[in-house]
């Protein structure tokens, strides 16, 4: 995995006439002259143009998802690194893994140059901070199950490729994320999705369409990673979290999709089941009592289709010492 100089005086990370992203849409020069109505649907139709530019990097997107899949499976974590904009996405979309799939808050990890601070605020020089990457990253004691994602909208954003080849010297595994195609940052990663969304509205301004890219990718490999590893029945979350009122709201309405019962059989199920909602939807699809469901959950790896097939042939699970949480994912 071939590294590149970001950093000293000429080097490809000071050239930013070569990127995509940090080009001038000269047909834009007058944008401040324009109504208002009218800076607006041009800023719309450029943001139309992100969608199809990730779809083509489908492909990539894909590949990554299934190898990161398999080393989540085996208990695996999947890391963001990222500066500025694409740190706070990879600390969003970690953020939003617990309650929508009941992750361990240390299963998805965001880390972002400089610190929570940098949530908030600029700090300065941290996008350009190595040795940051290398100590986070050190925090983690990172193994070969792990992934590290560096995102970063041009490539080759210091802390991001830093974090990519420390992960990768530690044996784990690397994607990068960029809107640079050929970028330091995909060279250094065994998987590269590089999503060419072109100049910006504004010049240079990438927290625009490079952000939204950011966004799509990293919810697509978040959300598709968890479908892979059973998280969801169909495309309902059957591993969502009921911590408000909300939430048990539409714990209710999932079991309900799930299974067709009505109401009072819901909420009997939820009960029975603690508020769980796949230990519910199986109590009532597999005829089972909510210890037999959670025992039929652990032995299939908490995937809710193989524990509704099985429960559907009659197969039963004796009882272990082990808790019906023990081996859940």
């Amino acid at each position: 995995m071939a590294t590149t100089d970001t950093t000293g005086p000429g080097g490809r990370r000071t050239d930013l006439a070569g990127l995509a992203t940090e080009a001038r849409r000269d047909d834009l020069s007058g944008i401040d002259e324009m109504a208002t109505e009218a800076i607006v649907r041009t800023m719309n139709a450029e943001d139309r143009t992100v969608a199809p530019a990730v779809a083509a990097a489908a492909a990539a997107i894909a590949a990554a998802v299934d190898a990161v899949a398999a080393r989540m499976a085996r208990g695996g974590r999947l890391v963001y690194a990222g500066a500025g904009t694409a740190g706070r996405l990879g600390v969003l979309d970690a953020s939003e893994c617990p309650p929508t799939f009941n992750t361990d808050p240390e299963q998805v990890i965001g880390l972002i140059a400089g610190g929570p601070a940098a949530i908030r605020g600029a700090v300065e020089n941290a996008e350009d901070d190595t040795r940051a990457a290398a100590a986070d990253l050190d925090g983690l004691e990172l193994s070969p199950e792990d992934a590290v994602v560096g995102v970063s909208a041009s490539g080759r954003t210091p802390y991001s490729v830093a974090a990519v080849c420390c992960a990768a010297g530690r044996g784990a595994l690397t994607v990068g994320v960029s809107s640079n195609p050929g970028s330091p940052l995909g060279d250094a990663a065994d998987h590269a999705i590089e999503v060419d969304t072109g100049p910006e509205l504004i010049t240079g301004s990438t927290r625009l369409k490079a952000g939204t890219a950011q966004k799509l990718v990293l919810n697509t490999l978040s959300t598709v990673t968890m479908i892979r590893l059973g998280k969801t029945y169909g495309n309902l979350m059957v591993d969502l979290l009921s911590t408000n009122e909300k939430l048990r709201a539409r714990a209710h309405r999932i079991v309900g999709m799930a299974t067709g019962a009505d109401d009072d059989e819901v909420d009997r199920a939820l009960s029975a089941g603690a508020g769980d909602v796949k230990t519910a939807i199986l109590t009532i699809l597999g005829r089972v009592g909510a210890e037999e469901a959670g025992r039929l959950l652990d032995a299939c790896g908490g995937r809710l289709r193989d524990a509704v097939e099985t429960a559907a042939r009659g197969d039963r699970i004796r009882p272990t010492p082990l808790s019906s949480e023990g081996s859940r994912q």
